[in-house]
């Protein structure tokens, strides 16, 4: 048998592990772009139903405890309460399925009913996940693409290796991120 040197070891990890990762490939890159777009469309969840609603809110905030959102939260809805954020005008409740945003003058708002968007939901959910066990295997994912990156480097041969066709491309494909990093903030 004869002896399998570095380049064959490139192709075959880079087929490998990129074999292995195609469906997180995937759905990162698709839920990526939607999420680029998310200004323009909400690419994890969509309304079913909006309705006014009327509040007696506390108008010290320094009352607004968990507990006291939590019970406020109740005679807004029936959905399970999860948690509040103060931004500044309004206040905005989180309900499992629901959020409402209320006026701090006024105690009027609204409620939005929203359901997350089957597959592409859960899709967008893995970009933000602070899951332990999720955070781990994507660290590795992340290693697994440094390590497609760079055994990629090494699979061409003769004149369209990386040296005299990648390394410029590289280079050329380098130049966007900077522009974007400190030019156009």
């Amino acid at each position: 048998m004869a002896k399998k040197n570095a380049h064959y070891w490139y192709r075959t990890l880079h087929r490998d592990i990129a074999y292995f990762f195609l469906g997180l490939i995937l759905a990162f890159s698709f839920s990526g772009i939607v999420l680029n777009h998310r200004r323009s469309i909400d690419p994890q969840e969509y309304t079913v139903n909006t309705e006014k609603i009327k509040v007696d809110l506390e108008s010290d905030k320094s009352l607004w405890t968990p507990e006291y959102m939590k019970t406020l939260g109740a005679t807004i809805t029936e959905e399970p309460y999860r948690d509040f954020r103060d931004r500044g005008e309004a206040v905005r409740l989180y309900f499992e399925d629901a959020y409402a945003t209320i006026n701090v003058a006024t105690g009027e708002g609204e409620i939005e009913y929203v359901r997350t968007i089957p597959v592409l939901g859960q899709m967008t959910i893995l970009h933000k996940s602070t899951n332990t066990w999720w955070i781990w295997f994507s660290d590795i994912f992340g290693v697994a693409m440094l390590v497609i990156a760079i055994t990629g480097m090494f699979i061409a041969k003769g004149k369209y290796n990386f040296k005299r066709r990648g390394l410029p491309l590289a280079l050329l494909g380098l130049i966007f991120p900077f522009i974007f990093l400190f030019l156009i903030r």
